[in-house]
């Protein structure tokens, strides 16, 4: 058998690995990569190969249609695509900037996201990855760079198999089950301390830097915030995050999951989306003037969210359960209204020094495909800057119901998402409306499905 450290691709590439990856091999020979992309959902799809296979400046290939499938597996048909069937292949180019180790693996393993082409040599429009470096490349064209932070809550759970069963919490190290109304407990964060420090150990291995880790609100919920950058790097990192967690979880026998909301007496979980837009030239925070006080950029920015995210909810809240998380209880906004230092608005302009002004958007559950919620963020950021857009005045008072609020289901949700034609321009077309058909394909999955609530109180009631 070949050696493959025998051969001088895999050397050349091997040498320029980050060092994180090059500490965790350690003496080990490389043995495998996972070469890999987000699908529409979010999840990791790709190719697993021996190392002495890989090439850095090679290329592999897989069909089409990986985008065209649901979260359940089932794919849909798409009108406006002719031979849809035929799958052809897209060409997978390797991003070697986000190479990293596969920690949770016995043998020195290593991932790598790739970069999304058509045979012709085209960006993929559809992948979710290009949907983001569209967005970014306009800011670029204006001479502006955004910097985004995500904060990532997310549950860890017992073990569910019988998806008829309900959730519960986890057991932590005192042998007691998870109790809600801990947060910011260092004790209720302490009982998964295990878990906690496994994550820890992966993310190291991986190069991935957190701020801070927290206890939530619900039982047995954690949240995770990692540090300001670029968007695509930090969604290529929540991407990761998502993955390891669940990992680390069940290294110690619990399940992470990032469902917006997975039980009902409990509060949802949340991807928090800080946004500062930084000059290019200059590196100044388009957000302040000099004298410290907002710019009309920062007002545009803000304008723009309140409009456009009314109608991208489907990319930040992407399933029928994602709506139950929305319902106006547990913190979780139910509108797009703003303010300074307010919780209950969906837009929170957090406390901060001039040079770092920003808006957090506190409406995207954790459940989002992390380059779509990035994406469509700032793309209606994006939209109110150039369009000079007015918000409406800012609250002062805990805010709850509102005439404005947002959308109370998925299908009403796309339904407001087709009528936005100055967002769909700034993602996509194509792309939109793939989005839109797998949306809709997956409702109709839901309602074929019959409930336990149903079959308890309509069965002999009804």
């Amino acid at each position: 058998m070949m050696d493959p450290m025998s051969n001088n691709n895999t050397q050349d590439w091997m040498k320029k690995l980050p060092q994180p990856f090059l500490t965790h091999k350690g003496d080990r020979r490389l043995y495998e990569v996972e070469s890999i992309i987000p699908d529409i959902a979010g999840m990791s799809r790709g190719k697993t190969m021996p190392a002495h296979k890989f090439s850095s400046t090679g290329t592999t290939y897989l069909p089409i249609s990986l985008f065209y499938q649901t979260i359940s597996g089932e794919y849909v048909d798409m009108d406006n695509i002719e031979n849809q069937w035929t799958e052809k292949d897209i060409v997978l180019r390797p991003d070697m900037s986000t190479a990293t180790a596969v920690p949770w693996s016995e043998d020195a393993s290593v991932q790598i996201i790739n970069n999304i082409e058509t045979r012709e040599g085209e960006d993929l429009q559809i992948a979710p990855r290009n949907v983001l470096r569209r967005v970014m490349a306009l800011y670029a064209a204006k001479g502006w760079r955004a910097v985004v932070a995500p904060e990532l809550e997310f549950y860890l759970t017992k073990p569910n198999t019988d998806p008829t069963e309900d959730i519960q919490p986890p057991v932590g190290r005192t042998g007691r089950i998870g109790a809600r109304q801990q947060a910011f407990s260092m004790v209720a964060v302490d009982e998964f301390g295990d878990v906690i420090d496994t994550i820890y150990d992966y993310t190291e291995a991986q190069g991935l830097e957190i701020n801070t880790i927290i206890q939530e609100g619900g039982a047995g919920q954690i949240e995770i915030n990692l540090m300001h950058g670029d968007p695509l790097s930090l969604a290529d990192q929540v991407f990761y995050f998502k993955r390891t967690i669940r990992e680390a979880a069940l290294k110690h026998g619990v399940f992470a999951t990032f469902m917006a909301k997975p039980m009902r007496d409990q509060p949802g979980s949340a991807m928090h989306i800080h946004q500062s837009i930084v000059d290019v030239r200059t590196g100044e925070n388009l957000f302040s003037n000099s004298d410290g006080s907002p710019t009309d950029l920062f007002y545009s920015f803000i304008g723009g969210s309140q409009k456009h995210l009314q109608n991208a909810l489907p990319l930040l809240a992407p399933y029928v359960n994602s709506y139950r998380r929305l319902a106006g209880a547990y913190s979780a906004p139910s509108n797009l209204e703003w303010a300074a230092d307010n919780r209950t608005t969906g837009l929170r302009i957090p406390n901060s020094e001039p040079n770092s002004r920003r808006v957090e958007n506190r409406v995207t559950g954790s459940d989002a495909n992390p380059y779509l919620a990035i994406a469509v963020s700032l793309a209606a950021g994006y939209l109110g800057m150039i369009n000079s857009t007015t918000p409406r005045d800012a609250v002062n008072v805990e805010i709850f119901e509102t005439d404005k609020g947002l959308p109370h289901s998925l299908f009403a949700a796309l339904n407001l998402f087709e009528t936005d034609t100055e967002l769909q321009d700034v993602l996509g077309q194509e792309f939109c409306d793939l989005y839109r058909q797998i949306k809709h394909a997956e409702l109709l999955e839901y309602q074929r499905e019959i409930s336990p609530w149903e079959r308890e109180h309509l069965l002999l009631n009804a």
